[in-house]
């Protein structure tokens, strides 16, 4: 019962994440170091990936290969993570939280994530 409902949570995490995407892009634009290229295409496709996830691990018989594919996301999205580190917190109007804050989201938050994540590969 446990794992079920830490399994719709997940869901909905992920789900409400991609949304958000598109509703405050915004908030993600900051976050994309600058050093990527067109940050707007960037988080279309991180939105559209989040909701990719969560549609994959709903579905019983796509659950595996979505947690592999969130543990993906997670570490292709560690760079963002470092940036915010880089910049203080503060990305502007949009995100600012405390630097260890920062630190928080990079180490434990990504790796309690990906680990959530491999706990509903089975």
């Amino acid at each position: 019962m446990i794992k079920k409902i830490s399994l719709i949570i997940l869901i909905c995490l992920y789900a409400g994440a991609g949304i958000n995407h598109f509703i405050h892009p915004n908030a993600y634009y900051s976050i994309i170091p600058p050093y990527l290229p067109n940050p707007h295409l960037i988080n279309i496709l991180a939105g559209i990936a989040e909701i990719i996830c969560a549609v994959s691990l709903a579905i019983p018989a796509t659950r595996k290969l979505g947690a592999y594919l969130v543990v993906a996301m997670l570490i292709a999205f560690i760079p963002a993570h470092i940036y915010m580190i880089q910049k203080g917190g503060c990305m502007g109007a949009e995100i600012c939280i405390p630097l260890w804050g920062a630190w928080l989201r990079l180490f434990p938050l990504q790796f309690i994530l990906i680990a959530w994540a491999w706990w509903h590969r089975k």
